[in-house]
């Protein structure tokens, strides 16, 4: 291989691993995800064979305040998302029953970053979390939900995040004023995907939910994306010459 064609192969490897995702589609286990489980043993979480969006899926079914998703041993879920300028999280999930005294109701899902290594205020954990969307078990089957933040350094709050380790005068959620957004993304400790909003009281649901290829991903850089774009160019200029000078 020649100089030119050893540095194209390491820009496409480079700008190809910067955008690679980490996937848990739960046919090799739960890689470190956990459910709620039912304090009256009644009901439960795992692994569900019956239900994946093309492989098995992981699913909760009980009734509490509200219900949660949580890895806080899968290094490629927990780590320092500031190491990327911008990431990427995805999940699907099929809601088949969300019912209160025996109505249908919606319920928020929720994406949160928690650090426990810098918790204060009394509150076990410092965080920041997004809502994702709305739970509805009317819905016909599965949904999927995404948020990307754009800069991992930023020190404010992006809009729809919030923050949480610290209370205002009313009681309602807030980052503690020594930390930032990018503080608490560069030291998550669990991701949790969950029903349970800080801040807001619930009474007692019956969930029926489960889950599935859930997905973080690095976003390339522009700069990335072109060097990307033009290594492909080289490579078909390249097999374009070849197949030219076969059939000459």
């Amino acid at each position: 291989m020649n100089m030119k064609h050893a540095s194209l192969v390491l820009a496409l490897s480079f700008a190809a691993g910067s955008a690679a995702a980490a996937t848990t589609d739960f046919s090799s286990g739960a890689q470190g995800w956990t459910g709620m489980q039912p304090a009256n043993g009644v009901g439960g979480s795992g692994i569900d064979t019956s239900l994946g969006n093309g492989a098995p899926a992981y699913r909760t079914v009980l009734e509490n305040f509200g219900i949660s998703f949580t890895n806080k041993t899968n290094t490629d879920f927990v780590r320092d998302y500031t190491a990327t300028s911008a990431v990427t999280f995805g999940i699907d999930v099929l809601a088949q029953e969300i019912t209160y005294f025996g109505q249908n109701v919606t319920r928020d899902l929720v994406l949160e970053l928690r650090d426990y290594d810098n918790a204060s205020n009394g509150l076990p954990y410092t965080s920041v979390w997004y809502t994702l969307g709305t739970l509805d078990a009317s819905a016909s089957g599965w949904q999927h939900f995404s948020v990307t933040i754009g800069n991992t350094a930023g020190s404010a709050l992006p809009a729809g995040w919030g923050g949480y380790g610290a209370e205002d005068a009313t009681g309602m959620p807030l980052l503690p004023a020594d930390r930032t957004f990018a503080s608490v993304l560069a030291g998550v400790d669990e991701i949790a995907f969950t029903t349970l909003k800080p801040g807001w009281a619930y009474g007692f649901t019956q969930f029926d939910v489960a889950i599935d290829n859930i997905t973080v991903s690095a976003v390339p850089e522009p700069g990335e994306t072109a060097m990307l774009m033009a290594g492909l160019g080289v490579l078909g200029a390249v097999a374009r010459r070849r197949r030219s000078r076969r059939s000459n």
